[in-house]
C-alpha cells in the first residue's frame, strides 16, 4: 500500500492520502451500512444532530447545518468491522504505528448535501490524550470528496507543535486558525486519509448536492496508554495487528454499574 518515502511523509506532515485501500464493492456494502443504521437510529428516536456547536459560525448559519455522526458503528455492522482489521488497512498501520496496533473507537460522519455541517479546526488529542502520541484516525472515505462538498482540510506539520489550548468544545479559536488555511485533501470513494491526532484539521460545510459520507477509525500503538480516563467504550483495545506486550492492560478498567 506504501512505501517508505510514504512513511516518512507521514512523520514529517502528520498525515498520509492513501489511493485505493478499499474496493468498490467494499465501498457500497459500506455505503449501505451508513444507510441502515441511520435508518434503526431515526426508528429508536435516538437520531439526533452531531454538528458542533460554537461561535466558530453565525448562529443563523449554525442551526441550519446537519451532521449525522455515531460511535462504535462496528458494534452496528459487520462490513465496519470487516474494515477496521482489512489487509490493506493493516499494511498502512504496521508501517505508521509500528507492529502491535490497537483499535480505539470508530464512528460515522455523514455531511447531507446543501447543509452538511462544519468542522473547526481542531486536534483530536482533548478527546482521549495519550502519552506518546501515535494515535491517529483513518478516515475511509465512502463518496468523492472535495471542497464543494466539505473535504477534510489538514495543516501539514502542525502535529510538531503538540497540543493547542482549545476553546468551547475542544476546536481552536477560528479567527488564528480558520478552515481555509488548511490544505483540501480530495480523495475519491475507497481513499482513506490517515492523520496523527494532534494534526490540526476541519472541514467546511457541504454546500454541494452530494453526500460526503465518512468513516472514522481511530488506532493506536499498544503501549500507548491514555493520560486520562476518558472516552471508554466496550471494544477498546481490540487488536487490529500484532499483540498486546501489557497482559494485564488488555481492556479499559471500567465498572459496570
Amino acid at each position: 500500500m506504501i512505501q517508505p518515502v510514504d512513511v516518512q511523509f507521514y512523520k514529517e506532515n502528520g498525515y498520509l492520502l492513501v489511493k485505493g485501500v478499499f474496493n468498490l464493492e467494499e465501498v457500497e456494502e459500506m455505503r449501505g451500512a451508513v444507510e441502515r443504521v441511520i435508518q434503526r437510529a431515526a426508528q429508536s428516536k435516538a437520531d439526533w444532530n452531531a454538528a458542533w456547536q460554537g461561535e466558530y459560525l453565525p448562529p443563523e448559519q449554525l442551526k441550519k447545518l446537519v451532521l449525522k455522526g455515531f460511535h462504535d458503528v462496528h458494534y452496528h455492522d459487520a462490513s465496519f468491522t470487516r474494515a477496521v482489521v482489512h489487509p490493506n488497512m493493516r499494511a498502512v498501520l504496521t508501517q505508521i504505528i509500528g507492529p502491535n496496533v490497537q483499535l480505539h473507537h470508530s464512528k460515522m460522519l455523514v455531511k447531507p448535501p446543501e447543509n452538511g455541517a462544519a468542522f473547526p479546526m481542531h486536534q483530536d488529542y482533548p478527546y482521549f490524550p495519550h502519552a506518546n502520541h501515535s494515535m491517529l484516525a483513518a478516515s475511509v472515505h465512502l463518496d468523492y470528496a472535495d471542497e464543494e462538498n466539505g473535504c477534510l482540510r489538514v495543516i501539514p506539520g502542525s502535529h510538531k507543535a503538540g497540543s493547542l489550548p482549545h476553546v468551547g468544545s475542544h476546536y481552536l479559536n477560528h479567527k488564528e486558525y480558520p478552515t481555509k488555511d488548511g490544505t483540501p485533501c480530495i480523495a475519491e470513494a475507497g481513499d482513506v486519509l490517515f492523520f496523527n491526532y494532534l494534526t490540526i484539521h476541519g472541514s467546511d460545510p457541504n454546500r454541494s448536492s452530494r453526500t460526503r459520507r465518512n468513516v472514522l477509525f481511530q488506532y493506536k500503538d499498544a503501549s500507548d496508554f491514555p493520560t486520562e480516563n476518558v472516552h471508554f467504550d466496550w471494544g477498546m483495545g481490540l487488536m487490529v495487528a500484532g499483540e498486546n506486550p501489557h497482559f494485564l492492560k488488555a481492556k479499559p478498567n471500567y465498572t459496570i454499574t
